[in-house]
């Protein structure tokens, strides 16, 4: 449906109301909820993810949840359902995985939850080790360790997750330099509960050291092993970063995308397809006694006014369901001008910013999310994917490409983008556009396989089942161009069922995880149906029916994968061809 040259310019002026609204900073803010909700006590229970809904759409289900405090208290835990063969998952505080790894399977399982899980074990700042226990945020971990003198060197750019959820999906930030940026290549040891018989009381604790051949296996596992207890991470002295952000046109995109992160530690990029613009940021390790006390507070993680919130969903359904590609283009990128002149959510002082470069210790550049942090204030604020609040609802999908690749990859994705560049602002978030992070090759048995640029998407999601996306096929063909014309792996704990299709395969050491997995859990009590999966032991994470490409269940053969009655049939890529993509008729 076309809109009028007034309703155009009423739609835009709208959504970059709402965009600005978006970005201002409140002192309160309602947390987000527990991801298990029972109806009586802990029984009869519902297990989701942070955003409300899992891929499929599924209400998942579980009849019991136990909440242990000590590591004793989680032996015990462990005993009583592998004493029962239960089927048994770990749930953490907020959950923010993607795919259905919490969902123990069919309404008999439980669900042991780390949320209790949270304090510090020790900390030895002469030999630079951290304990802490699994279910401890990564909020709480880098400022206990800045207390101590002591420095995380890397970590993902959300600090709501928990260090055990890290563990499971090989969660990361971005670098190339050292041991790299993801979290469990700094663990050194660590404390993991598994399954056990019943002459060893049906759960023992296994202690891993640096040493332990199994070590590669459970630091990144999936959470198909057991409970991790405790972890054990070598540190460093506390330091400072320094980051500047620079804005340049697209041209030679390709040609910097590999050596970017061997110029800068901690560097990044972030590509905004509609504009031909790339944020490059440059930040690096400085000497503590560079002056500055900077924050990054990004602004995606800020409390909101729920009500702006609500609204600004609105309208991006007006604009999905009735705009035009003009409409979405001038509001894309007067929003992402709104996070240009906002520095990102980069204070020089925690208060303001005033220039680049903003300096700041480690434990106040590395991490953000102000909306998880502040005061309860009955949901007048919150963040902006909150569930209750049907606000922000999206689809996130993460996918690293090995790095003697990545030119080739960016130079289709250009490719892409120049057959018709408006299809973009309405294809991903323009407010957040690509962003290309570094992740260096790993021994973990499910780790990166070789240095790698990973590459991280946010897209529109409808909230009714089947409803076709506006240039659906974009991220798809992307996706399927990554995944499978360059070998790319997706990210354990994102992503739609479909990038998960095969992937196992791609990790030369998948058989020696499996040979583990099987010593750890032989009753596979610990797996869920989507693990079986995704591990190629059994089935297929691919869900075959109608609309399933356009929910991401699927890759489409079919018209019917697809939406016909509404203009969307199943079609080759573009500058893909082998890919399978939902387009609408007259986009094609």
């Amino acid at each position: 449906m076309s809109m009028s040259h007034g309703q155009t310019r009423a739609m835009e002026s709208l959504l970059v109301l709402l965009s600005l609204g978006v970005l201002v900073q409140l002192a309160g803010c309602s947390p987000p909820p527990d991801p298990v909700i029972c109806t009586h006590g802990t029984s009869n229970c519902t297990i989701t993810n942070t955003y409300g809904s899992f891929t499929d759409r599924t209400i998942c289900r579980a009849a019991k949840v136990t909440y242990p405090g000590t590591e004793q208290e989680l032996v015990a835990a462990v005993a009583a359902v592998v004493s029962t063969k239960q089927k048994v998952k770990v749930a953490t505080k907020h959950s923010h995985s993607i795919p259905k790894l919490a969902y123990p399977g069919g309404d008999e399982g439980t669900l042991i939850s780390t949320a209790r899980l949270n304090r510090t074990v020790c900390i030895d700042v002469a030999k630079r080790l951290m304990t802490v226990e699994s279910g401890m945020l990564l909020r709480d971990l880098i400022e206990a360790a800045a207390a101590a003198g002591l420095s995380l060197p890397h970590s993902p750019y959300w600090y709501g997750l928990t260090i055990g959820g890290m563990l499971a999906t090989g969660a990361h930030g971005s670098s190339l330099w050292g041991k790299g940026g993801a979290v469990h290549e700094y663990v050194v040891g660590l404390r993991i509960v598994t399954p056990a018989p019943a002459s060893q009381g049906f759960a023992v604790v296994r202690e891993l050291g640096s040493d332990h051949p199994d070590l590669d296996a459970v630091k990144v596992s999936l959470g198909v092993l057991g409970v991790i207890s405790q972890v054990t991470l070598t540190m460093q002295p506390l330091f400072k970063r320094s980051v500047t952000m620079v804005q340049r046109d697209d041209s030679d995109m390709a040609e910097k995308v590999a050596a970017w992160g061997h110029l800068h530690e901690f560097g990044d990029m972030t590509w905004l397809p509609y504009q031909g613009k790339v944020i490059y940021r440059q930040d690096d390790r400085v000497d503590v006694s560079t002056p500055g006390n900077g924050l990054n507070d990004l602004l995606l993680f800020h409390a909101s006014p729920t009500r702006r919130l609500i609204d600004a969903r609105v309208a991006e359904e007006r604009l999905q369901e009735n705009g035009t590609d003009t409409a979405r283009c001038a509001a894309a990128e007067q929003q992402a001008a709104a996070f240009e002149q906002r520095s990102y959510g980069f204070t020089n002082d925690g208060v303001s910013f005033t220039r680049y470069p903003v300096v700041g210790y480690q434990h106040r550049i590395q991490a953000s999310g102000t909306c998880l942090s502040s005061p309860e204030d009955g949901l007048l604020t919150s963040c902006a994917w909150d569930p209750r609040i049907q606000g922000s609802f999206y689809y996130n999908s993460g996918f690293s490409v090995a790095a003697s690749k990545a030119r080739a990859f960016v130079i289709d994705m250009q490719r892409l983008r120049d057959r018709n560049p408006d299809m973009f602002c309405a294809a991903l978030d323009s407010k957040v556009g690509v962003v290309m992070r570094y992740v260096k090759a790993s021994s973990a048995y499910l780790g990166k396989k070789e240095d790698s640029v990973d590459f991280d998407i946010i897209f529109y999601r409808s909230h009714t089942n089947g409803m076709p996306r506006v240039h659906a096929d974009v991220v798809d063909e992307i996706e399927q161009m990554a995944l499978r014309k360059y070998g790319g792996l997706p990210h354990w704990g994102k992503n739609r069922n479909f990038a998960f299709d095969g992937a196992i395969a791609k990790y030369p050491k998948a058989h020696e995880f499996l040979k583990v997995k099987n010593r750890y859990d032989p009753d596979g009590l610990f797996s869920n149906e989507w693990t079986d999966q995704v591990l190629g032991i059994n089935g297929t994470p691919n869900v075959i029916k109608k609309s399933c490409a356009i929910e991401g269940l699927c890759v489409c053969s079919s018209d019917l994968h697809c939406a016909p009655e509404q203009g969307y049939l199943c079609k080759p890529g573009k500058v893909y061809k082998e890919a399978r993509v939902c387009s609408f008729i007259t986009d094609y």
